[in-house]
């Protein structure tokens, strides 16, 4: 097993604590990888962590939209604590996060890629991140204050970046380097390598592609982010025309469909090669096991499931994000693990992996127990959700959910209460807030709502 060492019994055995690699895509749904079931995405690379090490399937963000998930994967804090609640928010200087935490306990620490935070990064020896959103084509990136411009696909780019960091890293720490990528975030441009996978087939459509959202709160029904024409115009037409004529407006969803979910998928197969890459250079470097390897996203998406592309909502796929953690002798391979984890649990873990001490005022717990199959008694079974932007037409949103049920909340539109039975109804089709037999379940959900938003000292909708 990898010895993982308090602060006070390092001297002279930094070799002992383990590396970490993190990597984090960018709008990457769990839906759309192999080892979470996807019959279509081509993930070998990640799947190869799910058969080498532990795969969560209960893990959430808390706030489903980028620069304040970020926020909260670095902070371990919620977003009103934090700082960061909307995409328009920078994360505030001197803001404490586990790279930080971990370059002062004597771990070289490096970001390649998406940073997205609209401040230079802070608490690393390296860093080489794009500005803003990136390009998926010869991007810019800036390094370690520099601007540079790069030749080729981001993916790629961001993948030899990183393996260059590694082959010239300080070999006498341990080290911590996040692989952060754009990919497969809108508008989804297709690498070379990627161009031809699934030409000329088709893609099974959801079974909800077609939901007419019945039942369900006005305000869900008020947006814009639904899979068909207004898609079309704002992600696709400037680079492939507009919609055929001669595609019958019944059959525009669909049509849309196919073109949008090759695209994002052959985006998120960039990314798996990009990973397999980066095992393969520990493999042959002889780190493998001793270096602690983590997979994750930002948070969901919606894949078409009712109608929908983007995140934001709190239904399921936006706001469940794909973990895989290979962790040699600590997390048993094959494992899957059910328990509740949130993005704010990943600041406490990386620093608990390094053996170092966790700021009291995290709202997340370290992992590390669950990756050993030791569940504490006092483990979650519950969470609060709460979105801020006002963008595409929807925001203010909360929520809890519990391993059973959700409750959402809506303050826009003509705002509205949803519950959902998740054992019976996993796919979110019936709201049975209204319903006689569902009184009793949707009060208490309202009263855990309530206890946990004060707990947190979270604002209200």
């Amino acid at each position: 097993m990898i010895a993982v060492l308090p602060l006070a019994g390092l001297h002279g055995a930094e070799a002992r604590r383990p590396n970490i690699v993190f990597f984090l895509s960018d709008d990457h749904a769990a839906q759309a990888i192999g080892a979470y079931g996807s019959k279509a995405g081509r993930t070998p690379n990640i799947d190869r962590l799910a058969r080498e090490g532990a795969l969560f399937e209960n893990c959430f963000c808390v706030n489903s939209i980028c620069v304040p998930s970020r926020a909260c994967v670095l902070t371990g804090r919620y977003s009103h604590a934090n700082g960061v609640r909307t995409n328009a928010d920078a994360l505030p200087e001197g803001s404490v996060t586990f790279p930080r935490l971990l370059r002062e306990a004597g771990y070289s620490t490096a970001i390649i890629g998406k940073w997205h935070l609209r401040t230079d990064p802070e608490g690393f020896d390296h860093w080489c991140v794009l500005p803003g959103q990136g390009a998926y084509f010869d991007p810019a990136m800036v390094e370690n204050g520099a601007r540079q411009k790069c030749r080729g696909y981001v993916s790629e780019v961001i993948t030899e970046k990183a393996l260059a960091w590694l082959k010239s890293r300080d070999r006498g720490r341990p080290f911590c380097l996040l692989v952060h990528h754009k990919a497969p975030h809108a508008n989804w441009e297709v690498g070379p390598r990627e161009a031809g996978i699934f030409e000329g087939g088709t893609i099974p459509e959801p079974e909800n592609l077609h939901d007419d959202l019945a039942g369900r709160s006005g305000a869900v029904r008020s947006h814009r982010l639904f899979v068909g024409r207004p898609q079309w115009e704002l992600h696709f037409e400037k680079r492939f025309g507009p919609i055929p004529a001669h595609v019958p407006e019944e059959n525009v969803r669909g049509w849309v469909y196919q073109r949008y979910i090759k695209d994002y998928l052959r985006c998120a197969a960039s990314v798996d090669t990009g990973v397999g890459r980066v095992l393969d250079f520990l493999d042959g470097e002889g780190l493998a096991a001793s270096t602690v390897v983590i997979y994750s996203s930002d948070q969901g998406f919606f894949l078409g499931e009712h109608g929908l592309y983007d995140k934001r909502l709190m239904y399921e796929e936006s706001i469940r994000m794909p973990l895989l953690v290979r962790w040699p002798g600590v997390a048993a391979a094959g494992a899957r693990i059910g328990e509740m984890v949130l993005n704010v649990d990943f600041a406490p873990t990386f620093i608990d992996i390094a053996g170092a001490l966790a700021p009291t005022e995290l709202h997340g717990r370290s992992m590390v127990p669950l990756f050993r199959r030791e569940r504490p008694r006092d483990w979650r079974t519950s969470f609060y959700y709460r979105y801020y932007e006002a963008g595409y037409g929807l925001g203010p949103i909360e929520g809890v959910r519990t391993m059973t049920h959700k409750l959402i909340r809506y303050g826009f539109a003509d705002g509205g209460t949803e519950l959902f039975d998740l054992g019976e109804d996993p796919s979110e089709m019936r709201n049975i807030v209204t319903e006689p037999a569902a009184e009793a379940v949707a009060r208490s959900l309202s009263d855990e709502l309530t206890r946990l938003r004060e707990q947190l000292g979270a604002p209200g909708l």
